[in-house]
């Protein structure tokens, strides 16, 4: 997969602005579910140690992504949580589960990825340059549109379905999470 997007099309989020803000600057790493993450971790490392991101980690080990989010990066991930993923039917999100259905999960978690790293500071000058809409082109190929509401920073994909990031600033070795409460999906998939 080519990897062609540069920091101005890199899109990294914050729960609430002056929150996020304060807390990297202070270089206090944020916990996730409850777990301390670690910036000498890589994605994979610290994802798999936050009791609520073990079905992202199940999925991540089912598209055979685990290797990709151990490397270098460096990456800005979205991370949708158990609950996101809670928001999927079952038997949807079983059957993407399933070996057959690899290129689709690996679209769909791609497209919670992007190829370069940028913290909370730097989206929020992306969007307000951009007049208060930042386009963001992730790995998988998906366009999401970032935006600020309510002192929040959300994420709508190209469904119009809309994510919010929850926590924000994940330093890790390789990148920087960033977790959401909603799966992001390609254009004209279900969830």
């Amino acid at each position: 997969m080519k990897r062609i997007l540069t920091l101005s099309t890199a899109l990294i989020c914050a729960a609430t602005l002056p929150a996020f803000a304060d807390d990297h600057m202070a270089g206090e790493n944020p916990m996730v579910g409850g777990a301390e993450m670690f910036a000498d971790k890589t994605i994979a490392e610290n994802a798999s140690a936050a009791p609520n991101l073990t079905t992202l980690v199940a999925a991540v080990q089912a598209a055979g992504l685990v290797d990709t989010l151990m490397s270098d990066g460096p990456f800005t991930v979205f991370a949708p949580t158990d609950d996101a993923f809670g928001m999927i039917k079952e038997d949807s999100l079983n059957a993407l589960l399933q070996p057959d259905a690899k290129d689709q999960l690996t679209q769909i978690l791609t497209c919670h990825v992007v190829a370069a790293e940028a913290f909370s500071t730097d989206i929020v000058g992306m969007i307000e340059d951009d007049g208060g809409m930042h386009s963001v082109t992730t790995v998988g190929g998906c366009t999401l549109e970032a935006y600020i509401e309510d002192g929040m920073v959300k994420l709508k994909d190209e469904n119009g379905r809309v994510a919010t990031v929850t926590t924000a600033d994940v330093d890790q070795s390789n990148g920087v999470v960033h977790v959401i409460d909603r799966v992001i999906l390609p254009a004209g998939q279900a969830g």
